[in-house]
This record gives structure tokens, sequence and C-alpha cells, in this order.
């Protein structure tokens, strides 16, 4: 994709009034495939900005391609602003709590009578239902929805080591929000697009949900399940260091077998089947274990990888920056987040994973880094027809900052 190839959604514009990481995973997708997207902001900005611990990656990730506003949307003037942008947009986002849109006068009746074009895109906790009154959380769904207990070893229920939940419900809104502007090209209207935490925690252990419908066996946590490979484990090897080994159709085991020397194994009739090394897991286990453990990881990992086998080194996040694939594929790109979304007091200068896709044999870019608070604000109501004049009084009076 050269840089004069309009990206697929150049021309569309989002209003993005979202926080935290959910709407803002929406807003990210749209904006990395081509959108103006508009962050609107409180004066003080969005929370995230100064978040610490395990929150600290999340201003910086989810709100590159954007532009701040940050405006005081409780003043009738403010409240003004955001009416000309909606006016104007293709994409109004939100996810904050119900009711919150309604009472400002950006609920989705009023939007749409204001702009019939308009596609706007809620993210909630849940869809509308019994539920939907409660305060929903990524952990809190996680917990009720099943995700937690089935990940988790018995009797502890753990949450997922990343925000999956937020971060899917963000691209089923941006898959939603495709959808509808697709569907705008033939009826030239738009519509309400609702995608939830609670919904998509579902989705994703539905598989666990239809393993019960097709067995009749309640779905065991991944600790101690059942699994469905004679070979599919983490093994702790030679000078204590882990590494995950594979060997998942007969042919892969028969390369297993042939590669490091376990033709007793390869010959056991009790092993002859994925099936049957499944059934034979509590013994094969422990003696692969203790063989695989006279080795290092780095050579397992060569042999493994030399016989095409799979395998894995158990890695940290922090260890991807320096991924020899990532770095040499254009999966990282660089990008400064701002010294006023850092928590740091600073600029931090790092790279950024980018969309896991390509257009054309293209990563999507990274055009804007993410944005200070309201870095944007001049501009954008200098698009709205304000005079300079106008923009200094509404900032005098705290309105826009």
């Amino acid at each position: 994709m050269s840089p004069t190839t309009p990206l697929p959604l150049d021309g569309i514009r989002v209003v993005e009034f979202t926080h935290m990481v959910m709407g803002p995973t929406c807003g990210l997708i749209l904006g990395d495939l081509g959108a103006d997207v508009v962050k609107v902001e409180p004066l003080s900005g969005d929370n995230t900005r100064r978040l610490l611990g395990s929150g600290a990656g999340f201003y910086g990730l989810f709100n590159r391609n954007k532009q701040s506003l940050a405006v005081d949307v409780k003043d009738p003037r403010g409240q003004e602003i955001v009416l000309k942008l909606a006016a104007q947009a293709d994409v109004f986002s939100e996810n904050f709590k119900s009711g919150t849109m309604d009472k400002l006068g950006f609920g989705y009746e009023a939007l749409t009578q204001l702009n019939p074009r308009l596609v706007y895109v809620s993210h909630k906790g849940f869809l509308p239902g019994p539920y939907d009154h409660r305060t929903a959380l990524d952990e809190v769904v996680q917990m009720m929805g099943g995700l937690a207990y089935m990940t988790g070893p018995e009797g502890r229920p753990l949450r997922a080591g990343s925000s999956v939940n937020d971060i899917m419900g963000g691209m089923f809104g941006a898959i939603g929000t495709l959808a509808a502007l697709q569907q705008r090209q033939r009826t030239g209207r738009g519509q309400q697009v609702q995608s939830a935490l609670f919904e998509n925690n579902i989705f994703l252990v539905a598989q666990h949900m239809m393993q019960f419908a097709v067995t009749g066996q309640a779905a065991a946590p991944m600790p101690s399940r059942i699994s469905a490979w004679g070979v599919y484990d983490v093994f702790t090897v030679k000078d204590g260091e882990q590494i995950f080994l594979a060997a998942v159709s007969d042919t892969q085991w028969g390369l297993m077998c042939d590669e490091f020397g376990f033709a007793d194994l390869r010959a056991d009739a009790r092993l002859g089947s994925n099936n049957d090394r499944v059934r034979a897991r509590e013994w094969l286990l422990p003696l692969l274990k203790d063989r695989f453990s006279l080795h290092s990881a780095g050579e397992l990992a060569a042999r493994f990888e030399r016989v095409g086998l799979p395998y894995a080194p158990i890695t940290k996040p922090h260890d991807l920056f320096d991924d020899p694939h990532l770095q040499a594929t254009g999966g990282l790109a660089p990008m400064t987040i701002p010294a006023d979304g850092s928590g740091a007091g600073h600029a931090v200068h790092t790279h950024t994973a980018l969309l896991p896709l390509a257009l054309d044999g293209d990563r999507l870019p990274v055009r804007r880094n993410p944005p200070a608070l309201g870095e944007h604000t001049d501009t954008l109501l200098r698009g709205l027809g304000y005079l300079d004049g106008e923009i200094s009084a509404l900032r005098a009076a705290r309105v826009v900052a």
C-alpha cells in the first residue's frame, strides 16, 4: 500500500466519546483503517492517561491515529461543539454507563434525528436485558461468564492475562460499524450498533458450552482438562528452563520419535494413534518429561523446528520488543507517547504492536502518535467554523482546553 493509496476508511469521520479500553479499541481499529477519529475528552483528560500498574499501557496502546478535543460537555457551549461534530460525522462511538449520553443530549435518538446517516456505536457491559443495569468490568464478566473458571486450576478461578473482553468487545464494535457503514451504502441511513462485554465473553467460552452439548460432560478448567492431543504441554527441561512442545498428529508423533530416538515409543501399540496417546497421557507425559529434561530448551527448539514440529519458548511480554519475526515483518512501529499520556511525566519513545493483519501485503501504519490532551482542539474548532477569537473566548471560559 503506497503512501498515496487511500486507506479503506479514508474520508470517514468518527467522534469517539469513550474511555478506558473497550471503546478506545473500536476507535483504534477504525483509525488504523484510515478513519479520522476525534477523541472527545474532558478537560481533565481520559483517566487512562494517569493510570499506573497494569493500566499504564492503556492510553499509549489504544489511542494512536486519533485527534484529541478537550471540552467541557456539561457546559451548553461544549455540548454545542459536540453536536456540531456529530452532525458532520459518519460514526459516533461511546462506552459510558447507560443513560449518560441521553442526559448530555448525545443519545442515539437525539443524534440520529440530527444526522440520519450516523452510525451510533454503544459499547456496554451487557446487551439490553435483565443484567443491563449492572456495572461490568472485564474481570466481572470473566467470572460470571465461565472464562475465569476455565483459565484457573480447580477451585481457583483466574482472569485471563489480558483485557480480552474489553479488547474483543471493541473489535466487535468495529466489525458492527463496518457492517453498518456498508449497509448505509444501500439504505442511505445509519443505525445503532451495540457490543457488550458479557456477550463477548460468552462467545469466547461457547466452544466449552458446545463441548458439553456434544459430550454431556462439563468442560474441565484448562489446567486439569483432558487434552485433545497426546503431546501438548509445557516441559521443564535442563537447567530449569521451560518450553512448550507438541505433537498433535500421528505424523508428528512419528517425526518426534525418530528425531529423538524414541523407537520404543514409536513401536508401542498402546501409542498407535493420537487418541491412544491421549488415553496414555497419565504415564506417557512423565516419561517424556524425564527424557526431554536431559536437553536444553534451545536444543529442543532447534530440533523441533528442524523437523517441523510445534514448539514455543515461554516468553514474557516485554521480550517481544526484541522478537526477530516482529522486527523483520514490521509488526512493531515506532511511536511516541506524550508526557500527559505516559504516566511517567515525560514523553516515551517506543514501538507499538500494529493490528494483526495486512492489506495487499502491507501493515496498517501509525499515522498519528497518541495525542496530547487537547492537541487538536483549535484545528477541529476551526473546521467547525469557529473563529480564533471565539476559540480564545471558549478557552478563557474553560469550555475547551
